[in-house]
Order: C-alpha cells, then structure tokens, then sequence
C-alpha cells in the first residue's frame, strides 16, 4: 500500500504544535514585553502585542551601557570570561574522565556513568548550599587547608570571589559535559587506534591526530549543553557569592524581572536568546560538516 507523502510528515504534526505553543508563543510575550512599556503606578510590565506599535527603548538602554566600563558592558564581560574560564576548566577536568571511562572502563563502564549521573538525583540548590557549608570561615575546606599549611587562616571564600563562582560552576555543569564526551569518544573504532600504531605514530600521535579529531563533536556537543545553561545562571553567584562584582546576565535578568524595570529584563533575556542562538548554529554547521566528512 503506498501512503501519500504528508502522511508520514504528520507524524511530525503534534511535535510542531508542541513547539509552538511552548516556545514560539512565550517567545512572542517576552518580544512584546520587551518593546512594550511598564506600568507607572504598579510597575507591572505592559505588553505591546501589535509589532507596528513596538519600541526600541529598552534595547536603547541597553546599548547606551555597553560602553567600556558601563554597567552592561562590565557584565558581558565577566559573563564571558566566566563561561569561557568554566568551560576550559570543564574541559581539562572531563575530558580526562571520559576518556578513562571509554577506554579502560570496561565492565565497570554502567557502574562508572552511573556514579557520574548519580548527582543528579539531589537537587542543584541542595549541592550548592552544601558547597556554601564547606567554604564557610569554619567549614572542610579551611580546616583541611590550614591542616595542610597553606593557609594561615581561615579564608572568606564566599566574600564576592569570582574563582568560587567559576568553580561552582564547573561543578555545577561539568558531568553535562562528560556524558556526550563519552559517548562520542565510545563511538570511535579500536580498528583506527590500531592501524594509526601500525602506521608508526606512538600513544601521544595518535591521541592527536586521530582520537581528539573524532572526538570534536562531543566535545562541542558538550560545550554547547553546558554553556547555554551557565550564561542564564544567576542562583550559583547569588549562593556562592551575593556580590554585586560577581554578578552575571542571568544575575541582571532577574534583578530587572523582579524590579521596575522589566522590559530592560525582558530586553537582555532577548539579546541572551541571540547569543545562544549563534552557539547552537555553529554547534550545528560544524556537526553536519562532520558528518558530511565521515559519509560524504
């Protein structure tokens, strides 16, 4: 029986109402509240529905301030040097791990990635204020690094530190970035590791020329995943820091949604989307040109 082309296309049907109503819409509202204005006496956000009537003023604001040494501008900034350090530390820490458990997992491989999805099963808040115990004056880690002699006393770490920021991220974030690592580093033949040592290149040569290629796609895959979530976050330096010099876009975004300024939030949560947006398509370029590459 030969079914007409739309039918098997329908199937896609429910994902595509699925995504409009929730994405496309809530994306029209923030887009409305955006370009629309705030309310003089309750402060609450006024959306303007019809494109025609929308206004710039809110992104204007937010122009004006990305001046060097202006408030957004500051924030940008340390948003981007924050992900950027997160991520490479992510990186030189999961990297190592996935690889460990690709090749020399073994039958411990289950055990190993269950270990690594285990901290999921606690919330995120839990984990962190579980970090905010630890590197109080009198918490673990003073007590083990003055033990250690490398303190002479107790250090503040949660007084606005942006390393305590960074590292709170990469706790937060890095098993995301572990688990499409491994899968991509899992997916790659013995066969090529063997014939790249019969070719004459030793353990380092091959890891270079062979291993980390093929791996690119996990590795992007992972950045991808942990990056999106670490520009948006605002509870891990609210946690770990509460200081207005550690504080990021997703920090500014929920200062101005809960303020009287919600169309600049609104505004920023707008620019964030375009951000990530331009991620997830070189994500997406460079993942289809792989593919292209291993079978053309």
């Amino acid at each position: 029986m030969r079914y007409p082309r739309w039918f098997w296309a329908g199937f896609g049907a429910p994902g595509l109402v699925w995504l409009a109503v929730l994405f496309l819409v809530p994306l029209y509202v923030i887009l409305a509240v955006a370009m629309g204005t705030v309310d003089p006496i309750f402060l609450s956000p006024v959306p303007v529905w019809n494109p025609l009537d929308w206004s710039t003023g809110a992104f204007e604001q937010i122009w004006e301030g990305l001046g060097p040494g202006e408030p957004f501008f500051v924030v940008f900034v340390r948003t981007l040097a924050y992900v950027a350090i997160a991520l490479v530390l992510s990186l030189a820490m999961g990297y190592p791990v996935a690889y460990f458990i690709a090749r020399h997992g073994g039958r411990w491989k289950g055990l190993l990635l269950l270990a690594l999805v285990a901290p999921f099963w606690i919330s995120y808040l839990m984990r962190m204020l579980a970090w905010v115990n630890l590197l109080q004056d009198e918490g673990y880690v003073n007590r083990a690094l003055m033990w250690l002699n490398v303190l002479d006393a107790p250090r503040n770490w949660l007084d606005g530190r942006a390393s305590t920021v960074i590292l709170g991220l990469v706790y937060g974030y890095v098993p995301f970035l572990i688990l499409p690592l491994y899968a991509a580093l899992d997916r790659i033949p013995r066969d090529l590791l063997e014939a790249a040592r019969d070719l004459g290149a030793n353990r380092a040569q091959t890891f270079r020329r062979v291993t980390l290629p093929l791996s690119k796609p996990g590795i992007l895959a992972g950045a991808v995943i942990i990056t999106l979530p670490m520009f948006g976050d605002y509870y891990t330096p609210d946690l770990l820091s509460g200081s207005p010099k550690t504080t990021i876009i997703g920090n500014q975004i929920n200062l101005f949604v809960h303020g009287p300024q919600v169309t600049v939030g609104a505004a920023l949560t707008v620019i964030l989307m375009v951000m990530l947006v331009v991620l997830m398509t070189y994500y997406l370029v460079s993942t289809a040109r792989a593919i292209r590459q291993v079978d053309p």
